[in-house]
């Protein structure tokens, strides 16, 4: 592969870009921003949990899409699962560095999101076509 001229940046395929279809940026970022994936990072910012109570925190979600999330976010590097080896055994999930940060994010974003609820509600009490 020919060095890149010093005004021309580093070579393409060395560059993330969120939006490029093809890069891992991309698939992270839809992971992270899956329904189910933002809530468990967040509850798993307030510290490690078991399976049944990370459930018990993420109301509403089931046991199969949790157990797909987890197994997502450990994929991308977000999350540990550790199994203890105890009687009985038990398998607690942490967040790695890379997911405290990415969780710290989410949780400026949440802060914002629950701080602007009556806003998002008057609004949408003034358009009916789109109140939830």
């Amino acid at each position: 592969m020919p060095e890149p001229l010093p005004d021309e940046g580093p070579p393409s395929d060395l560059v993330s870009d969120v939006f490029a279809r093809d890069c891992t940026s991309r698939s992270a970022f839809e992971d992270v921003t899956a329904k189910w994936a933002s809530l468990t990072l967040l509850a798993l910012h307030e510290g490690g949990y078991r399976f049944n109570a990370l459930r018990r925190r993420v109301e509403g979600v089931s046991e199969k899409m949790l157990s797909q999330t987890l197994q997502a976010l450990e994929r991308d590097g977000f999350l540990t699962r550790e199994v203890v080896t105890a009687i009985p055994p038990r398998v607690e999930y942490a967040l790695t560095p890379l997911g405290q940060r990415v969780a710290g994010r989410l949780r400026a974003l949440a802060d914002l999101l629950e701080e602007a609820a009556p806003e998002v509600e008057r609004a949408r009490e003034e358009h009916p076509g789109r109140a939830r």
